[in-house]
């Protein structure tokens, strides 16, 4: 989110999530004693406050768009996942290479190796919001079609008539719209974890080391395959 005074021209404008939909509007911002943006206060469509980082916040032309936790938390998680593995295998490599000693080796993979096991475990329960989201967007949908065919139904026995159908019709098609949207935005990142937990975080290290400079450490060409990880759901468990 750009850092600048800007910012509290947006102050009372209206904030959209990433389908269009008007959730509230900034009413405040919070600051650091060096002047950074810190928080957003935003008045929900319920007329609750609730605080937010700024990392929520996008703005595109003079929309203010709130990005959800989950898309942020997964756009971490498929970037850290990769980049500490393709560390670890970097380190490995200096090790073969007599670079660094058995000792330094051990302390630093076994750092390697909890950080990657701890995001695994979040990225395994992220995924299994973002499943009963994508359930979630799946009822939505059915119920806005049960709305549209019941609309038609009544508009052609002549009880509706054209002006409130067609804006009925019309408010429907664009909250299927949106729906059908967020359901194929949740799809995707549920794709992006389960590659990333299905061993995927090769593929995306070894294009990420293609962006670095040659000679660079962590520009490995041939990596060896990361260990398969088998998750057990635990029974009960709650979501992020």
């Amino acid at each position: 989110m750009s850092q600048n005074s800007n910012l509290f021209l947006s102050i009372g404008k209206p904030v959209k999530d990433e389908y269009g939909r008007v959730i509230g509007k900034i009413a405040s911002f919070a600051l650091t004693p060096n002047g950074k943006f810190d928080s957003v206060f935003v008045e929900m469509g319920n007329g609750k406050f609730s605080k937010h980082s700024t990392e929520h916040l996008k703005f595109d032309g003079t929309d203010t768009i709130f990005v959800s936790k989950n898309k942020l938390q997964a756009a971490m998680l498929c970037d850290q996942i990769p980049l500490i593995w393709r560390k670890d295998q970097a380190l490995k490599e200096l090790a073969e290479k007599k670079k660094i000693s058995q000792e330094l080796y051990q302390d630093l993979h076994n750092n390697f190796d909890g950080i990657l096991n701890q995001l695994k475990k979040d990225a395994q329960a992220l995924l299994e919001v973002v499943a009963k989201e994508i359930a979630r967007c799946e009822e939505e949908i059915k119920a806005l079609n049960y709305a549209v065919a019941h609309l038609e139904i009544e508009h052609e026995i002549g009880k509706i008539d054209e002006q409130y159908y067609k804006s009925a019709f019309t408010m429907l098609q664009e909250n299927l719209r949106r729906v059908n949207m967020e359901k194929s935005d949740m799809e995707i990142t549920k794709n992006k974890l389960s590659n990333i937990l299905l061993g995927e975080p090769k593929k995306v290290a070894e294009q990420e080391a293609n962006k670095l400079p040659k000679g660079s450490a962590y520009a490995a060409p041939e990596l060896p395959e990361p260990p398969v990880v088998v998750y057990v759901k635990e029974i009960g468990k709650a979501g992020i």
